[in-house]
């Protein structure tokens, strides 16, 4: 399957190739729209009247941001696939390989980076995407109520890891990269998910859970969990 962005190789280095530094491509349209208006009303309406415009474009810029991320080496390692607040760890029903699994699920504000990177280096074996409502991405019902798109990674060891984007209330735009027969390696940028969102994981029973509750964890950095053969 192409995709419109090329896969960041992040094998054997420690500091991803990063395409986007300082803005993801997802957000330069908004940026060059919220910029220009408020360029437009300072013209012609004086800095007063431009002052809102010009704090709303900080914060598309934020929210838009898409720095470099060291990514963990550790092996067995499972890299946390987006930044936010670790919400919800403990065994639950895999809907998609129809298994129990261990689920660590991430909340991400809007004033979280929003780039959603692979958790481990393996082949996509499959994606499902679903219509859904858009509940509070906190709440639990949001797994399996609100529009989500998942990936099926069979890692190089033959694990089988799920990573699920799961839009939020706000979130009306979930973009994935990736499809089957894709190779991702560990702390590849994969996706993106515009506004409040949220990420779940489905590891394998036997694994090591590396967060707790209440975490503040950042994509590709931090460990989810080790897998242990």
């Amino acid at each position: 399957m192409t995709t419109p962005f090329p896969v960041r190789s992040t094998e054997n280095r420690q500091t991803a190739n990063h395409k986007y530094p300082l803005l993801a491509r997802e957000g330069w349209p908004h940026t060059v729209l919220v910029i220009a208006l408020a360029a437009g009303v300072h013209y012609f309406a004086g800095f007063a009247a431009a002052a809102p415009f010009w704090l709303f474009g900080i914060f598309v810029l934020q929210f838009f941001r898409d720095p470099a991320r060291q990514v963990a080496l550790e092996p067995g390692a499972v890299v946390c696939p987006a930044d936010g607040r670790v919400i919800a760890i403990g065994e639950a029903y895999d809907p998609y390989l129809k298994r129990l699994a261990l689920r660590v699920s991430i909340f991400m504000n809007v004033f979280n980076v929003h780039s959603n990177f692979s958790p481990a280096t393996g082949v996509v074996q499959q994606r499902w995407y679903s219509q859904g409502k858009f509940f509070n991405a906190a709440l639990d019902k949001a797994s399996a109520e609100n529009e989500r798109n998942a990936l099926w990674i069979k890692t190089d060891d033959g694990e089988d890891i799920v990573v699920v984007q799961v839009a939020g209330l706000i979130a009306r735009r979930i973009l994935c990269y990736v499809g089957v027969a894709d190779r991702l390696n560990r702390g590849d940028r994969y996706g993106f998910i515009r506004f409040g969102s949220r990420v779940d994981i489905y590891l394998p029973l036997n694994s090591k859970i590396r967060v707790s509750l209440g975490n503040k964890v950042k994509a590709g950095s931090d460990i989810v969990g080790i897998l242990l053969h």
